[in-house]
């Protein structure tokens, strides 16, 4: 497993400096439109509003959004771009098993993105004088969102093996990221903060909110409903992905795909 992810690495970084372009063109439109919302918020509230740690909220949103749109997308647009280039059968033929040979892809693209996604937040800080807290403990929570993105992008990757295109799909999951992300779910109460627990990521993105957006102390509580939430997600959409690659190669969809 460890050759293999080394072996992924290394193509994840061979493609990114090869098209060096268009990682560096999606880091600045990224960047660009957060700062135009921020500027049409801040024109139509005044010149003497304070946005304070609601501001602060919203970039850590934004800027987790942005990597998790990478990520949900990952498994079912490499699945696409294989079946383009005619290589998907291979992988499915890999003494590695198709599973775990995108789970090391995912994880070694995911290395290269966390570069681009810190500079991201660094220059949006920059621009909108947002004062963020870091420490270590920060990959804590972070670890849970992923956790999550990844089980719910193998269940993309499934709807991708099964129903060939999927963009409408990926769109409409996006939004959707959007509201789960950036809702302030940690401040619900009673049923609302039961249903927070459940839905993927919000319990892992509150915990994140607190210690860099409010600063608070890590509540180590709701950390192991977050991972826990992650876990059953990511374990839920690797086995639709397993179901998925069984009935693709029963139904001959791999080959014609």
């Amino acid at each position: 497993m460890l050759n293999l992810f080394w072996a992924e690495l290394r193509r994840s970084w061979i493609q990114f400096i090869r098209y060096p372009a268009d990682a560096i063109a999606g880091l600045l439109i990224t960047t660009l439109v957060f700062y135009g919302l921020f500027a049409s918020a801040r024109y139509i509230a005044g010149p003497t509003v304070q946005f304070g740690d609601r501001l602060d909220a919203i970039v850590i949103g934004y800027v987790l959004w942005t990597l998790l749109i990478f990520i949900m997308n990952d498994i079912a647009v490499g699945l696409q771009a294989e079946a383009q280039t005619g290589t998907l059968e291979q992988l499915f033929l890999s003494p590695f098993g198709a599973s775990r040979v995108f789970l090391m892809r995912a994880i070694a693209s995911l290395t290269l993105r966390l570069f681009l996604t810190l500079v991201g937040l660094l220059i949006i800080m920059a621009i909108t004088g947002s004062r963020l807290n870091f420490s270590f403990s920060l990959f804590l929570p972070l670890s849970t969102i992923l956790l999550g993105a990844y089980g719910l992008s193998f269940a993309l990757g499934a709807l991708a093996l099964l129903l060939k295109r999927v963009q409408q799909v990926l769109g409409i999951f996006q939004f959707a990221l959007l509201f789960l992300i950036s809702t302030p779910t940690e401040n619900w109460t009673g049923s609302l903060q039961m249903l927070s627990r459940i839905l993927p990521m919000t319990a892992g993105a509150g915990v994140l909110r607190e210690l860099m957006a409010e600063g608070q102390a890590l509540d180590w509580n709701e950390l192991a409903i977050a991972f826990i939430n992650g876990a059953v997600y990511l374990i839920v959409g690797v086995l639709l992905f397993w179901q998925a690659e069984r009935r693709a190669k029963q139904r001959g969809l791999l080959s014609g795909y």
